[in-house]
């Protein structure tokens, strides 16, 4: 048994700062720790599985996950036994359906084992070399936070929810005694921390934190000027522009007189790689229209070199170039600044409903994927409850119905209210409760 206090050391006097605290287990939650990067010491964000000096049994025991996760969300992609597999797999993490109203406090299998491992000193060496410089403890996966609580870290603990819904799993063993903060995107995510027992106190609705440099400050303007010029490209003609004249003026203000680029689609591949075959299919349907310069076609292929060089080896195939091309780095923070930056000058983001749904409130119409478990199902609920997402269809038949969704307005449409309806302030607000903490 691994004693629960962290060893006591005299506090170094600090900035105020906070440690802002994620995992390696594909994009998504070192992708919703990146806007907060500015909060920590030299802007530095700590990955709870991966760090210098960690001890060769918490290496172990985050790897199996990490390792299991990235199999099964490749495996999924194969047509019967992969989805099944991945079936089964899902329902240690369904989410409860929402209705009827009613406490659910049972802690689930998964979330038991965590907290054996914990008992065993799982993390205890992270949170131990975190408290001898106690600053506020920000993380965006619970794992992390249920081990700080558990070791009793001295400084305030927040946990931010990465979706739209969340399974018992994100709620401690015990959540009346936890100390733990949670910070929630949406008011559904609230109320289930809720219900699973977490008090009233401890759940603050902050929404999903954007990245600073895709919003501008508080006021929103530089989102606001994106959306407006996305406008232009998704409702040439000007049609669905007069129907939504009111909306836009008072949302948006006066937008430019024309568009200073071609339309531009986005593709994102998941951290694990699961969308490679879909963006195959993508790009053959839309090879004709992009080497006529209808359409400039991104895809975001994250850090990993093989699925880059495939994908560039078939972009060669199909002769495309000038309106063609990659996002890439070889780690992940440089990865997400060129993804924020070409999103500056994209016009429809087609993605499965993963974090990347909460992108919406920057004013970008999302083509939503194939939901991967059941936290994306309820992403994609979400999305076209909103109105600010779209299901996809026939990814073979992509050069006709993408167009077609333009010349009905959707896409304009789902553009603005994406920018209306989901709030954009969670970076904003997070800073102001760890700079305070």
């Amino acid at each position: 048994m691994v004693s629960r206090t962290v060893k006591k050391t005299r506090a170094k006097r600090t900035p105020k700062r906070a440690w802002v605290v994620a995992v390696s287990m594909g994009f998504g939650h070192q992708r919703t720790a990146y806007p907060l990067r500015h909060l920590a010491p030299d802007e530095r964000i700590l990955n709870a599985n991966d760090y210098p000096a960690m001890p060769a049994s918490d290496r172990a025991a985050w790897d199996s996950s990490r390792k299991f996760y990235e199999f099964m969300s490749n495996f999924q992609s194969l047509p019967v036994v992969g989805r099944a597999a991945w079936r089964v797999f899902d329902e240690f993490q369904k989410i409860a359906d929402f209705y009827p109203k009613k406490a659910s406090p049972t802690p689930t299998l998964a979330l038991r084992q965590s907290y054996a491992l914990i008992r065993r000193g799982w993390g205890a060496h992270f949170i131990q070399k975190l408290a001898e410089e106690p600053r506020p403890l920000v993380s965006t996966f619970f794992t992390p936070a249920f081990m700080a609580d558990y070791y009793q870290y001295p400084g305030k603990i927040y946990c931010i929810v990465c979706d739209t819904d969340i399974s018992r799993t994100w709620a401690p063993l015990d959540p009346a005694s936890s100390r733990i903060t949670y910070l929630a995107p949406t008011d559904r995510a609230a109320e289930r921390l809720r219900r699973y027992g977490v008090p009233t106190e401890r759940v603050i609705l902050t929404g999903y934190p954007l990245p600073k440099e895709n919003l501008g400050t508080p006021r929103y303007e530089i989102a606001r000027r994106d959306t407006a010029a996305r406008i232009m490209n998704l409702d040439p003609a000007g049609a669905h522009r007069a129907q939504m004249s009111g909306e836009i003026n008072q949302h948006l203000g006066r937008l430019p007189k024309a568009s200073d680029r071609p339309l531009t689609l986005l593709f994102s591949i998941g951290g694990a790689g699961a969308q490679r075959d879909l963006a195959h299919t993508i790009l053959e349907s839309l090879a004709p229209s992009i080497r006529a310069g209808f359409i400039r076609f991104w895809i975001a292929a994250g850090t990993k070199a093989p699925t880059r060089n495939e994908l560039q080896r078939a972009a060669m195939e199909l002769n495309i170039h000038e309106n063609f091309g990659l996002i890439f780095a070889n780690e992940p923070m440089e990865y997400f600044a060129n993804f924020n930056r070409a999103l500056r000058e994209t016009d429809i983001l087609w993605t499965k409903p993963s974090e990347l749904s909460f992108y919406a409130g920057l004013g970008i119409p999302v083509i939503i994927a194939p939901p991967l478990g059941s936290h994306e199902f309820l992403n994609r609920a979400w999305l076209e409850q909103l109105g600010a997402g779209l299901p996809q269809e026939d990814p073979r038949y992509t050069h006709e119905w993408l167009f077609d969704f333009v010349k009905t307005g959707w896409f304009a449409d789902a553009a603005l209210q994406g920018f209306v309806k989901i709030e954009k302030g969670g970076t904003f607000a997070i800073e102001r409760l760890a700079l305070r903490s």
